[in-house]
């Protein structure tokens, strides 16, 4: 059982990263044709989550065969769903936690000083900015496996299972 789940982890993880690219991958194409940043950014949540749905189908949450069968379209909705309420909801809420609320700019001086001997000028705020978002990956990552793996992807026990 802890090798599965930690398969499916990694198998997870490794999907995210080419998702990921994926997505940022078909924005900046979008972005290069033309398209207003918006309408990219839609489009590219759109193919990334169905690359995803895709791939997690195949390698992370393969159905067990001993299980009720999966309905594919009703998994895919709940792919959508999982990743709207972690990647558009929850993720801009956590930007206002961070930024707006939490004000981690406060924590950033010495960074700030680090990154600016680089060459690259940034002021604390700025900063702050730029690594909230990889604050968000700390909850939003884990937060999505949890959701997918027990409800996306959660087979039910056939009628021969049951006893």
């Amino acid at each position: 059982m802890k090798n599965k789940l930690l398969k499916q982890i990694v198998s997870f993880g490794i999907v995210g990263v080419l998702n990921t690219l994926v997505s940022q991958v078909i924005y900046m194409i979008c972005v290069a044709l033309g398209l207003h940043y918006l309408a990219a950014s839609i489009i590219a949540f759109i193919i990334s989550v169905l690359h995803a749905y895709l791939w997690q189908t195949k390698v992370v949450f393969k159905e067990d065969e001993n299980m009720e069968k999966r309905v594919w379209w009703q998994v895919l909705l709940k792919t959508y769903a999982a990743y709207a309420f972690t990647g558009l909801f929850l993720n801009n809420v956590l930007l206002i936690l961070w930024i707006d609320l939490l004000k981690i700019d406060r924590f950033t001086p010495p960074l700030t000083e680090l990154v600016n001997s680089f060459g690259i000028n940034l002021d604390n705020h700025e900063l702050a900015v730029d690594i909230a978002p990889l604050l968000n990956i700390c909850v939003n990552v884990p937060l999505n496996f949890i959701i997918n793996k027990f409800w996306a992807y959660r087979q039910k026990k056939t009628a021969d299972n049951n006893e």
